[in-house]
């Protein structure tokens, strides 16, 4: 990377990493760009350059980990199912939960707070939905240009929309759980676990997943997820 590649990363950094800062102590919807741009000691217009969306302050890593993610199922060794690197990256990458079970409590206090903003602008959670269906829309565009497949094969959608459905899953377990205010100390292994079980559900299929019954059933009590609580409860 050249000079003028760094000085613009750094740029980048910093804008990125003020709009945080102002996002986690005063809320998403509460912070201009303008106000960011100040703080970062840039023009307004620079802010933009970088980011084009207040919401990609707070999502650009969301996005690149979403890149990362696609680049390591097209970088796969041969004769590697999707499914199996999918699995390996999901799980095996690092970030903040990794560094919180390891003891660190930054970390921890940034999971808390990235949550805590997340959960309570409904803008971001739907960014964050965007942001998942693109990673899914360039998943399946690889998987079909690496099998062939025709345009009116469904198949690369599904299964790009499989893989990134355990994610959108993962990420609202996690959610659940550090909104609750639980101790968090396996929230990480369990985390990997509910994960391995999810993979080996898409991998050995449906065919008999959730046989109805016999003799009465009881539906189970309706519960408003945080997700919706607190959408609504910031309208």
């Amino acid at each position: 990377m050249g000079l003028r590649e760094r000085k613009k990363e750094q740029t980048r950094q910093l804008i990125a990493e003020t709009a945080w800062r102002l996002f986690a102590d005063r809320g998403f919807e509460q912070v201009t760009v303008a106000e960011v741009a100040r703080q970062a000691q840039v023009a307004v217009a620079t802010v933009f350059n970088y980011f084009p969306t207040k919401e990609d302050l707070f999502f650009f890593r969301l996005e690149a980990f979403g890149a990362r993610l696609v680049d390591a199922i097209s970088t796969r060794t041969e004769g590697e199912p999707v499914l199996v690197a999918f699995r390996r990256h999901q799980l095996e990458s690092g970030g903040l939960l990794a560094q919180a079970q390891a003891g660190d409590r930054q970390a921890l206090e940034r999971l808390r707070t990235v949550n805590r903003v997340i959960a309570a602008s409904p803008a971001l959670l739907a960014r964050e939905q965007r942001a998942l269906a693109g990673t899914a829309d360039a998943l399946a565009a690889l998987l079909a240009a690496e099998t062939d497949a025709p345009a009116h094969d469904l198949g690369p959608q599904i299964a790009a929309n499989a893989l990134i459905g355990v994610q959108r899953a993962l990420i609202d377990y996690t959610r659940r759980r550090v909104l609750a205010d639980e101790e968090l100390a396996c929230l990480a292994a369990d985390v990997r676990r509910l994960g391995q079980r999810a993979f080996a559900l898409l991998e050995h299929g449906l065919g008999d997943y959730a046989t109805k019954p016999s003799g009465p059933t009881h539906a189970p009590t309706a519960t408003r997820s945080p997700r919706t609580t607190a959408a609504e409860g910031a309208r």
